[in-house]
Order: structure tokens, then C-alpha cells, then sequence
């Protein structure tokens, strides 16, 4: 049966309103490009040293290029929300590579297989250290990171130090599977996340200290209150 004039224009402002609400719900938090600015960005690299592996290997391109690949990275319930999260992630990439100095872990000897992993096998004569803005390493950390962004990580872990966009869609990766969820815990719920095992000890390491002063740093410069619970 045809629906009355009346119908119609209930149902379409009922459609209008459903694509509204749909809009803004994709539209909240923060815009990624026009919070991490060039100013923003290279003010973290440029604390570095300039004889770093990482200064001209991290860019903000790089980033930018790797977050359109995750749309939901700082997009939380509000734009602070969303800043905060910046603020977190740019803290805990500071943190592990120097302000962008590393690309590498220092100590590359360890192999970082884990035989017992099935799914993700060690190919011979790889190595699975740390690399990249979160330092991903062991085989059953590679091998889920490069499927879901569409490189062969296991047979290939060097691309993470080679190819800038893919070194930070790793880092993402890692964020948006254990911190992403953590952020309305507070700051303290993302290094729980991140590095729980080793700076969560009574909340008053060197290693917890550095990174609350970070995230607390940031979250001044992109103008939003850090929010509760920092530490773990």
C-alpha cells in the first residue's frame, strides 16, 4: 500500500534524522591531521638528536598516511577525548624510541621467537625484536600486525625499520588492540595496557614518571586536561 503524504514525511524526516545522528556519531572526537600538527610532531622528533637513526625516517606524513588506516584512533566520545588519546599515544612512542630517535631496539640479539605459536611460525633466520614507534616485536605480535594491514610481517619483520607508513600502521595496531579500549580508564589504563608487566611497580618508577610527564606535556600543548587516574 502507498503511504499517505503524511506517512512520507514522517518516515523521511525520521530517515534525516537517523543520517544525522550517524554523521555525528562518525564525527566525534578529534581530527587527527589538524590536532598533530608539523609543529606538534616535530617538536617531539626535534629533542632528538640529529645523529638518529629515526629523524628523517619518522614523519608526519607517515603517521597521517597510517591513521587513515584506522579511523577510530582518537575518535572517542568528544574531541578532548579524542586529544587525550593523541596526547597518550604520541607519550607512549616518545617514550619507547627516544622522541623518535630509534627505529631499532637497541639490543637486537634476541630472536623473540615463541615456538609454542602455531599460527604465527618463526621463519628461519628472522628475527622478531623490537621496531618501529612501539617497538612490536615476537612472532605472534608481527604475524597478526602485518595480516591485518596487509604485509607478510613474519617473513619479513625488517619492513617495520624500512618503511615508515608501515612502521607506524604497526604501532597502531598494537594501540588500537590493547590501549584504544583502556582511554576511559585514564592514562594509567593505557601503560597498564602497554607495558604493564614491567612500569607498573607501585606507581613510582623512573619508567612511570617519564611517561605521566609526557602524556601531562602534550596533553598542555593540544589545550585539554589530562583527566584522572594517570597512574597504573
Amino acid at each position: 500500500m502507498a503511504s499517505s503524504p503524511r506517512q512520507t514525511t514522517t518516515l523521511t524526516g525520521l530517515a534525516l534524522g537517523l543520517a544525522l545522528l550517524c554523521a555525528a556519531s562518525q564525527s566525534s572526537g578529534a581530527s587527527v591531521s589538524s590536532v598533530v600538527t608539523e609543529a606538534f610532531f616535530n617538536g617531539i622528533k626535534n629533542q632528538a638528536p640529529s645523529s638518529c637513526e629515526g629523524k628523517n625516517f619518522y614523519t608526519r606524513s607517515a603517521f597521517l598516511s597510517a591513521a587513515d588506516s584506522f579511523p577510530s584512533f582518537a575518535h572517542g566520545e568528544t574531541e578532548a577525548d579524542g586529544k587525550r588519546e593523541v596526547a597518550a599515544f604520541f607519550a607512549h612512542t616518545t617514550y619507547e624510541t627516544g622522541h623518535f630517535c630509534y627505529i631499532n631496539e637497541i639490543n637486537r640479539a634476541n630472536v623473540f621467537c615463541d615456538a609454542s605459536s602455531k599460527q604465527w611460525p618463526c621463519v628461519p633466520g628472522k628475527k622478531y625484536y623490537g621496531r618501529g614507534p612501539l617497538q612490536i616485536s615476537w612472532n605472534f605480535n608481527y604475524g597478526p600486525a602485518g595480516k591485518s594491514i596487509g604485509v607478510d610481517l613474519l617473513a619479513n619483520p625488517d619492513k617495520v625499520a624500512q618503511d615508515p607508513v608501515v612502521s607506524f600502521k604497526t604501532a597502531l595496531w598494537i594501540w588500537m588492540n590493547n590501549a584504544h579500549q583502556a582511554m576511559p580508564k585514564g592514562f594509567g589504563g593505557t601503560i597498564r595496557a602497554i607495558n604493564g608487566g614491567l612500569v607498573c611497580n607501585g606507581n613510582n618508577t623512573p619508567q612511570m614518571k617519564a611517561l605521566v610527564g609526557y602524556y601531562k606535556q602534550y596533553c598542555q600543548q593540544l589545550g585539554v586536561d589530562p583527566g584522572n587516574n594517570l597512574t597504573c
